[in-house]
């Protein structure tokens, strides 16, 4: 049997397009530094892990909280006011919570991997539509058009504007028809299983599963770039 010929590719945001800059815990410190907290990046570092399962029971609990804006950002302020309370700042946690999760509404607040707008501008090329899908807050379409990359995104999902998250099917078929799609023509890259590769894959989408850190399970067979993309798009 022919493979359909691709007409689409959609990605997602965190750890497949962009991460922090220069770092969640050096942004932490800055936050917790004008609110006359100095604590060592070193202490914020530390604490990270604990930052992480806060961050992991809540979704492992309810992952719906993605298709709220308010639900989502109290998930967000809940991980840095336990980071405050755990360096030794009660009073003021949630408000220094809020003050880092306001500051991640800023683009200055990102950075794309060097891999990235070559990846774009080589499907664009190709004459292939490109696309975000991503478990975000509402924030995401001016964090990605301030960042540069507007020009070069046909259309951006986000879980909070469209009431859906990931790995619902529904959400990737919503973005498949917003750009006009079926989904056996459009492929999706992430860096969750769960979240990226089980949703887009149930509906035939063609899924590739990023890992930019090397922490995948090698039977996984995931790639470390999107220079890698097409080859494993079967383009």
């Amino acid at each position: 049997m022919t493979e359909v010929r691709l007409r689409a590719v959609f990605f997602d945001v965190g750890n497949t397009l962009l991460y922090a800059e220069p770092s969640v815990s050096e942004v932490c410190r800055q936050i917790l530094a004008e609110a006359g907290h100095v604590r060592d990046l070193h202490a914020i570092d530390s604490l990270m892990p604990l930052v992480d399962a806060y961050y992991e029971e809540r979704y492992a609990e309810d992952d719906a909280f993605w298709t709220d804006e308010d639900r989502t950002s109290s998930v967000w302020v809940g991980m840095y006011s336990m980071l405050c309370r755990r360096l030794g700042i009660e009073d003021e946690a949630v408000e220094i919570a809020r003050r880092v999760y306001d500051e991640f509404g800023r683009p200055d607040r990102w950075a794309a991997y060097d891999d990235v707008r070559p990846a774009f501008e080589r499907m664009k090329a190709r004459g292939l539509k490109t696309g975000i899908i991503s478990n975000w807050d509402s924030r995401l379409v001016s964090l990605l058009e301030g960042l540069g990359f507007g020009e070069l995104l046909d259309d951006i999902v986000s879980s909070a504007d469209v009431g859906l998250h990931k790995p619902d099917p529904r959400i990737f078929l919503l973005a498949c028809e917003r750009l006009g799609v079926e989904p056996v023509e459009a492929g999706h890259i992430g860096d969750h299983h769960y979240a990226d590769i089980l949703g887009a894959s149930a509906i035939g989408m063609r899924a590739v599963l990023i890992d930019r850190h090397g922490t995948a399970d090698a039977e996984a067979k995931p790639i470390r770039s999107l220079d890698d993309a097409e080859a494993a798009l079967g383009m």
